[in-house]
């Protein structure tokens, strides 16, 4: 599990193709302070299980799964990620649960200076927008964010002069690609709502999926 707090930029030193797949090789020098094999390293959002690594990198394996969901597919030599290591037992969640499992890619349509901050503005599939909520959290190439506003085809958030300077967000362009990890209370809400839904539904004489309502509270001790 990760906060969203990128800890620092590192950079991908080499990547080693494979049919579906790369093995990446990334640069960086805060996190390897205590780099175990086996850890879990988030790079740009992703969870990725360090493999080898030496005085000032890591390698970690990219599957297909991941290469599909992500936009690492574009990756490039030197290009720069955002990197966090899990949190500790003991640390402090300073952004929000974050578990570095991407649910899909947003294209950056706006981008502009709000006095000291930077707006940017992200095009999403519709199931990773039904799950955004204002001043709801969400992780952008693993980035914990607030967002700022939400409708039917895009959302925008507010980035601080601090997480300007400590991620790569800023530095993309408008068309650029990002990785989307929606927040995972979201998810196992809407996953209850959908389970009661059609526990209701089955209920029903005529099967029809009538979903939360005054009369379902009641009967059920509400």
């Amino acid at each position: 599990m990760f906060t969203g707090i990128i800890e620092e930029i590192g950079k991908i030193k080499s990547i080693e193709r494979h049919s579906n797949s790369i093995k990446l090789t990334v640069a960086a020098k805060k996190i390897m302070s205590d780099m175990h094999i086996g850890d879990s390293i988030s790079t740009n959002g992703i969870c990725l299980t360090v493999t080898t690594f030496s005085e000032n990198s890591f390698t970690v394996d990219v599957m297909p799964e991941t290469m599909m969901m992500t936009n690492f597919k574009n990756l490039k030599v030197d290009d720069s990620v955002n990197l966090e290591r899990a949190l500790a037992a003991n640390g402090r969640l300073g952004g929000h649960i974050v578990s570095g499992h991407i649910d899909g890619i947003g294209t950056i349509i706006r981008k502009y200076n709000d006095d000291k901050a930077i707006r940017m503005s992200f095009s999403a599939s519709p199931s990773i927008l039904e799950l955004i909520v204002k001043k709801g959290s969400i992780a952008i190439d693993g980035i914990s964010l607030t967002v700022t506003d939400v409708d039917s085809t895009s959302f925008s958030v507010s980035i601080i002069e601090h997480t300007q300077g400590e991620t790569t967000l800023t530095s993309k362009k408008i068309g650029d690609t990002v990785n989307l990890e929606n927040d995972v209370i979201g998810k196992y809400v809407q996953k209850m709502f959908a389970g009661t839904r059609n526990n209701a539904s089955a209920d029903c004489d005529n099967n029809i999926n009538k979903g939360i309502s005054l009369d379902f509270l009641e009967s059920n001790g509400f």
